[in-house]
């Protein structure tokens, strides 16, 4: 009687502890939210640096940075902008972004928005410029083996509606915008015709391109109305800071001059050694990085390799050259054109790797003959007769004057059989294919020289 009632009390007792359980996960259900609200209830800004040079890399870190204050449901982005400009295919991938984000973008002109800058400072909702800032001269430039060069009236009329269609969206003056590229376009009272537009905060603003002017991050935090938000600095990754700095155009001319004139003087010597490692080296990070930053895919290394892989067998198993070698250095040129802005842009690169690289093969050349370092890279030890070394009687002279087949392609060296002997020959510098009568005409030592039959003296 007495264990019944005490496992009707144990029962009950579980009963009430399950009871409690459920009303407390209850409970906090409904007051943590509560008790969570307040830090909810205060905005979350996410504050971008634009500064250097406008390129693929920073196109990629923006859209990065984009979809991160989405999902971290953002009141604004704060593009923070310094910078000269940099490509126009970047500077329109960025402005894209912005134009299709669901969080409103406050463009803050810290120092200078030129150039592409402009591009993307009128991209944004909301402009405001440091008092001491400037915004403006946009029109594009083209790289050149003569120094940068105004664009061509296609692409300069392109810019100019590009820029235009931007500052119309947010209700900005197209007139002003376009003045910023076209310096053929005069507004009375603005700019005269022959110069480009580039305004200063002030008359920004009076002309309607800057909203406000501000000279710091907490000054435009209270204009957008969001004093009191958590900042959220988007900083740039280890490997976009990389690609950045190698897409840079300068660097990327110079990595395409090491990997060509590597791989080219790799070719001087024998076996595999530091003048290929680098050329490879320095390829990987030439099209690494333009991967990396969103210029070109994968399959733009892989044209690049094609054509490295045809260019070598041309010289190195085809004799003369003809369609493979054409084809690789086809493959090799559209490779490094798809990891261009511009045709132009890629005729200037090609042509400084090009020149960069027979500088670097001559120079090269030369230092295999003369420095330590190739010393320790090439056998330069003689075998002098004197200090015991001797040459396998072979006694070749009895060969001189007789006919035999070729055994190997002869390229110019190569093999021949005589007698149903193998000898190691050379030609006169011809090329000459496996199965033809060949006559050895010289015997030097252990060179062996031959001649085609057919071949008259």
């Amino acid at each position: 009687m007495g264990n019944g009632s005490s496992r009707k009390r144990r029962r009950k007792l579980v009963w009430v502890i399950v009871a409690v359980l459920v009303i407390v996960s209850f409970l906090l259900s409904i007051v943590l939210p509560l008790w969570a609200s307040p830090a909810s209830a205060e905005p979350v800004v996410y504050v971008v640096t634009v500064e250097d040079t406008i390129e693929p890399g920073l196109a990629k870190h923006i859209q990065r940075a984009y979809a991160d204050a989405e999902k971290a449901g953002a009141a604004w982005v704060i593009l923070e902008i310094d910078t000269l400009g940099g490509r126009i295919d970047a500077a329109m991938e960025i402005r894209d972004t912005i134009m299709a984000a669901r969080i409103p973008t406050a463009a803050f002109v810290v120092h200078r928005a030129l150039s592409a800058g402009a591009l993307i400072a009128l991209a944004g909702q909301k402009v405001i410029m440091d008092p001491a800032s400037t915004i403006g001269a946009a029109e594009p430039r083209v790289f050149s083996l003569s120094g940068q060069q105004p664009a061509d009236e296609k692409l300069i009329s392109a810019w100019k509606e590009e820029m235009a269609t931007t500052a119309r969206a947010h209700g900005r003056d197209p007139q002003i915008a376009a003045a910023m590229v076209d310096p053929d376009l005069e507004i009375l009272g603005v700019i005269e015709k022959g110069k480009l537009l580039t305004l200063e905060a002030a008359k920004a603003q009076e002309l309607g391109i800057a909203d406000h002017l501000g000279k710091s991050r907490e000054e435009v935090l209270q204009y957008l109305g969001v004093g009191g938000a958590q900042l959220v600095e988007f900083e740039i990754s280890p490997a976009e800071k990389l690609a950045r700095w190698l897409t840079n155009p300068l660097i990327s001319a110079i990595l395409l001059t090491l990997g060509l004139g590597g791989i080219i003087l790799e070719l001087f010597t024998m076996g595999w050694g530091v003048p290929g490692t680098v050329g490879i080296i320095s390829l990987v990070l030439f099209f690494g990085s333009s991967v990396v930053a969103g210029l070109a895919g994968w399959e733009t290394i892989l044209l690049f390799a094609i054509g490295l892989v045809l260019l070598l067998v041309e010289i190195l198993v085809i004799p003369g050259f003809g369609v493979a070698g054409l084809a690789g250095l086809g493959a090799m040129g559209v490779s490094i054109f798809l990891a261009s802005e511009t045709p132009q842009q890629a005729l200037t690169t090609m042509a400084i790797a090009l020149v960069g690289a027979i500088v670097l093969i001559i120079v090269g050349v030369r230092l295999m003959g003369t420095s330590n370092l190739w010393s320790k890279l090439i056998l330069r030890t003689r075998q002098e007769s004197q200090e015991g070394y001797q040459a396998p009687a072979l006694q070749l002279e009895k060969y001189l004057g007789q006919i035999g087949i070729t055994i190997t392609q002869l390229r110019p060296s190569g093999a021949v059989e005589i007698d149903g002997n193998r000898i190691d020959v050379v030609t006169e510098g011809d090329y000459i294919a496996r199965g033809v009568k060949v006559q050895v005409v010289k015997v030097e030592g252990t060179r062996v020289v031959v001649r085609p039959v057919d071949k008259e003296d």
